[in-house]
């Protein structure tokens, strides 16, 4: 792969993960681990690999602004700078953080870089089994440095496989989403890790995936390794997703037919 700023961001994170999250993986003491929010914990090893990863990204494209998402718990304002100019990079630096804490697999670190407000290069690495996905805009898609082919014909709907993260979603809208499950091949319970979702859906492990909730670090990263891959991301009434758009509810899909199918089959009831 020839794109240095890839292959920078991408040696970051094996060096974030190696060097102060994997240590600490199933090492975790009582203090080590806090809520910052109901139900929302927050680890050292959260803290330390996002101030890790911000500094060097911010050396790597001087004046650009870092939006992680331990600085936002901190700061809401910084989540401005997602309409701004310039360069942004948003940042995830434990995705599954509650599987983290409970010394569960799967978790992620994950990076979105943002120029002028849209997303142009993004990274999900999953560091325990060495999975490294990452993209530029209009450049398509590499996963552990192959670019992902062409996607081919979409699978009939009742093969089709995904994940719908019923957790947040309201009771009206899980229900429906529950009854619609017999009309496609197999609903996951899904792995509490947006990061190693969008990864799966890019090894073809599944062709879908369905979240109610849609923040930043969570998903810009991932929506746009799929769409460089030929997949969708969108918002349930079908306008494309945006990480500034603060809307809940998102599908991803491996086609647009697929998106289309899969729609009818969880949401019109």
């Amino acid at each position: 792969m020839a794109d240095r700023l890839l292959e920078e961001v991408g040696a970051l994170l094996r060096e974030a993960a190696s060097d102060v999250v994997v240590p600490m993986f199933r090492r975790l003491d009582e203090a080590d681990v806090s809520e910052k929010a109901p139900g929302e914990v927050v680890t050292v090893a959260d803290r330390r690999a996002e101030e890790l990863i911000s500094a060097r990204l911010r050396r790597l494209r001087p004046g650009s602004v870092v939006v992680g998402e331990e600085a936002v718990a901190g700061d809401p304002d910084l989540l401005r700078h997602l309409r701004g100019t310039g360069d942004v990079w948003v940042v995830d630096p434990v995705d599954g953080t509650a599987n983290f804490a409970a010394g569960r697999r799967p978790f992620a670190l994950m990076v979105a870089l943002l120029t002028d407000g849209e997303p142009v290069a993004s990274w999900v690495y999953d560091p325990l089994d060495g999975t490294m996905a990452m993209c530029r805009a209009g450049a398509g898609t590499w996963l552990d440095g192959t670019r992902l082919p062409t996607i081919g014909p979409a699978p009939q709907v009742g093969a089709l496989r995904g994940t719908a993260a019923t957790r947040f979603l309201p009771s009206d809208l899980r229900r429906t989403v529950l009854a619609g499950a017999g009309r496609i091949g197999e609903l996951l319970p899904g792995h509490h890790c947006a990061g190693r979702e969008y990864l799966d859906m890019l090894t073809g492990a599944q062709q879908f995936v369905l979240f109610w909730r849609t923040l930043p670090w969570d998903h810009a990263p991932g929506t746009l390794l799929v769409r460089e891959a030929g997949g969708v991301a969108r918002r349930f009434d079908g306008t494309e997703y945006h990480p500034a758009d603060d809307r809940h509810g998102l599908l991803v899909a491996s086609s647009p037919e697929i998106w289309d199918e899969v729609r009818a089959a969880l949401l019109d009831g």
